[in-house]
């Protein structure tokens, strides 16, 4: 898939969607967004109908989205969202437990943006997060 130049956004700006069943977990990056100034955030629980519920929201800059999720895992999850002409070109990064260098090879070849090893470090997500809204690919797994 040929890189789609990005215009940077700004966490203020931007919008996010966190695909997590673990609600510790989703607490814990909306809280992370919330204090870099994302102020739009919106939570689905697994991979069904994440495409359908993205494209019903005014915008989606970037989804946040756990690879082992019921019903639908993020893998096809990602590639219905990829599918939508409207969503197409949103950033999706891999938010895994299952953090290797073999999953982030997968993820990188099924068509993510980036892959965010969990646990989530609260000293580097936000730098993360930046760096992702700026356009530059993540891929950190540890």
């Amino acid at each position: 898939m040929a890189e789609v130049k990005r215009t940077p956004i700004e966490p203020v700006e931007a919008y996010v969607l966190v695909v997590e069943d673990n609600m510790r977990n989703f607490v814990l990056i909306a809280r992370l967004l919330a204090h870099m100034g994302v102020q739009r955030c919106e939570w689905k629980t697994s991979g069904w109908q994440v495409a359908q519920f993205a494209d019903t929201l005014p915008r989606v800059d970037l989804i946040l989205m756990d690879i082992h999720l019921p019903y639908e895992d993020g893998y096809q999850a990602l590639q219905k969202v990829r599918a939508s002409p409207r969503l197409r070109n949103t950033l999706i990064v891999a938010v895994t437990a299952d953090a290797s260098e073999e999953q982030m090879r997968r993820a990188r070849a099924a068509g993510f943006d980036g892959f965010l090893g969990k646990p989530i470090d609260p000293d580097r997500f936000p730098d993360q997060i930046r760096r992702i809204l700026n356009g530059e690919g993540v891929w950190e797994y540890m």
